[in-house]
């Protein structure tokens, strides 16, 4: 399997883990408090990357060791306050909002990418953006654009910016991560992301708002932890590494669309048209991205990984 299929494979599993995560969150309500889940999710993870990760992790602890703070930021960042600033937007602002927001996170990545490393983007990769940021509008707005014209932002809104700011930030720091094996890098940011989301869950102790796991709040908690939490990033670090976080990050935008697609399937909500349009849109972004950048790495060595 060539590099880019391989890519598209990896980053598309990880778009439907992220999509099943927002069924996870919505079966949770009632289940398990918002800080609670963040904790135990990579208590999880922390416990299988002992068992599987722990000859990787000490073969390439000396390579670790001379970045761990800036691979603990992120985790901290990218993992635990994305996660908690995704959680507190949702209790202040709209599903579409939510939705459109998350929808500009490649092109934060692209302005970072560039504020960073200096790397150019084309006019086909800005229509491939284009094109995924208007697929995922078409389902936040519900088909209907009048939907976006009396949608009103407010404070979370801001939350969920800063949110997408930093796991654009993350996404491009994967660009120069250290030349290790995925999964051992992965192991200090898990454990970053573990230790950094103990004092959120103790303060939602402290204010009265901790509700500890029922019997289907760990089903999801080990659901959460396992494919959103562990496969889906390791398997987003290894498509970063192939193909560059400006064009694996265009994947982003399949989520909310394949998350409309699994609530249908799942929770029998109904199938509209835009669903399809919005797919076909997205995908239709990624081709022309990857187009792009598969005509600059033939043209010009070395500047291939946006």
């Amino acid at each position: 399997m060539g590099s880019k299929l391989l890519a598209w494979v990896l980053l598309s599993v990880t778009s439907l883990c992220w999509a099943a995560n927002t069924l996870f969150a919505r079966l949770a309500v009632g289940e398990v408090s918002p800080m609670a889940l963040v904790a135990l999710r990579w208590l999880v993870v922390v416990c299988v990357l002992a068992v599987i990760a722990s000859r990787p992790l000490y073969e390439d602890w000396p390579k670790l060791r001379p970045h761990l703070w800036r691979i603990t930021a992120m985790g901290a960042l990218g993992f635990t306050v994305f996660n908690i600033l995704f959680y507190i937007a949702a209790h202040h602002t709209s599903a579409i909002n939510l939705g459109i927001i998350q929808a500009v996170m490649p092109i934060f990545i692209f302005l970072i990418a560039y504020a960073r490393f200096r790397i150019r983007v084309t006019w086909l990769q800005c229509a491939g953006v284009f094109a995924a940021v208007l697929g995922v509008t078409l389902v936040a707005a519900r088909g209907d654009w009048h939907n976006l014209l009396t949608t009103r932002f407010n404070a979370g809104d801001l939350i969920m910016i800063g949110a997408s700011l930093l796991y654009a930030g993350y996404t491009v720091a994967l660009r120069s991560r250290p030349a290790t094996s995925a999964l051992a890098f992965f192991a200090v940011m898990a454990g970053a992301a573990f230790v950094t989301s103990i004092p959120f869950a103790f303060y939602e102790w402290f204010a009265g708002d901790l509700v500890w796991p029922t019997h289907t709040g760990w089903a999801l908690v080990v659901a959460i932890a396992l494919l959103p939490s562990l496969l889906s990033q390791l398997l987003f670090i290894r498509g970063v590494e192939l193909i560059g976080p400006g064009r694996a990050g265009l994947f982003v935008n399949l989520t909310p669309v394949l998350a409309a697609a699994m609530a249908v399937v799942l929770l029998g909500e109904q199938f509209h048209w835009y669903h399809g349009v919005a797919l076909g849109l997205v995908f239709a972004g990624i081709w022309l991205s990857e187009r792009e950048g598969q005509t600059r790495s033939r043209s010009v060595p070395g500047d291939e990984q946006l």
